[in-house]
């Protein structure tokens, strides 16, 4: 008798889930509506941000002239790999790639250590004047003294053409360690306690409880931090004369604004072997430029896909209560 209640299409939709199917929900004319417009909306956004990164590849690979002359818009033409061959072969390229490579690994890890114990510190109660400190740190987000006063403590530091003028300066960071706080707040403060009340010390919860919990904001931070020290390139314009400390972004600075002389440097450093090959793509400064910019963005492309995972989680920390 219950089944006089039930419509055809109830029926058919009972079926089919007994059969271990997955439900088939009837959609409306409004809702194929609103998913081709969320579709049409977020490749128009896919491709807006994708484009830069394929129209300069494309330009790397096709005839420097037909680039230089702006006939490379979709697709390749003419492709060859020349460029990459003779911009690998530019003076001081691979020793800027191992400076900036340093610089990220070690800068990131040392800044993330400190925000992570930083921010722990400051959410425990027994820390020594932590309101003071805390908005002690808080406050330097917000004052600056300015690029002259930054430049003479760093000389009487003595990190004038230095490698760690590229690290110290960005280890503790304020934004950082605001995001660690409020992560660590949203921590069960039991977790803690329990740890208290067997014995463990501050540096044991912080390692062995705290630590493994906060992990999503800790790979937010090092992407954060790793892109940062990556494009940094101002701290070597100030306080790096030394061309064995100059920087991959540094060297792509000096390369934009000196693209015409550069593009002399690499035509006459062409082997004998490769003068047909240098004669048929001629490096121009377009093709010089890009070429350049792409051996400087891909390397920290290629780190997103290994943290992506945690960022989404880190990054929404606090913004769901309850």
């Amino acid at each position: 008798m219950a089944e006089e209640y039930f419509t055809t299409d109830d029926k058919k939709l009972a079926r089919r889930i007994r059969r271990g199917g997955q439900p088939h929900y009837r959609r409306s004319f409004s809702d194929h509506v609103m998913s081709f417009i969320t579709y049409v909306v977020y490749t128009f956004f896919a491709f807006v941000c994708l484009y830069p990164f394929y129209y300069i590849f494309i330009n790397t690979i096709s005839n420097n002239d037909l680039s230089q002359r702006g006939k490379v818009l979709f697709y390749p033409k003419e492709i060859h790999f020349t460029n990459y061959i003779q911009v690998f072969q530019i003076k001081g390229l691979f020793d800027a790639f191992k400076i900036s490579l340093l610089r990220t690994v070690i800068g990131t890890v040392l800044t993330v250590v400190c925000a992570a114990f930083l921010g722990y510190m400051f959410t425990r109660e027994s820390m020594w004047k932590r309101r003071f400190w805390y908005r002690f740190v808080v406050a330097t987000m917000y004052f600056n003294a300015g690029i002259i006063p930054w430049y003479l403590t760093m000389v009487k530091l003595g990190l004038v053409n230095n490698f760690w003028g590229y690290i110290f300066p960005m280890v503790v960071s304020p934004f950082y360690i605001v995001l660690c706080k409020t992560f660590v707040e949203s921590i069960p403060k039991e977790l803690q306690e329990a740890a208290e009340i067997d014995g463990a010390g501050t540096l044991r919860i912080f390692w062995s409880i705290i630590r493994p919990v906060i992990k999503p904001i800790l790979a937010t931070i090092a992407i954060f931090s790793a892109v940062n020290q990556w494009n940094a390139f101002q701290d070597t314009l100030l306080l790096v004369t030394d061309q064995k400390l100059y920087s991959l972004q540094f060297l792509l600075y000096n390369y934009i604004n000196q693209a015409n002389s550069l593009k002399t440097a690499v035509n006459s450093s062409t082997s004998s072997a490769n003068i047909a090959a240098s004669l048929a793509h001629a490096a121009n400064a377009t093709s010089i430029r890009m070429t350049v910019t792409m051996f400087v963005v891909i390397p920290i492309i290629l780190v997103y896909p290994f943290f992506q995972r945690y960022f989404t989680k880190g990054i929404m920390i606090g913004a769901v209560k309850g």
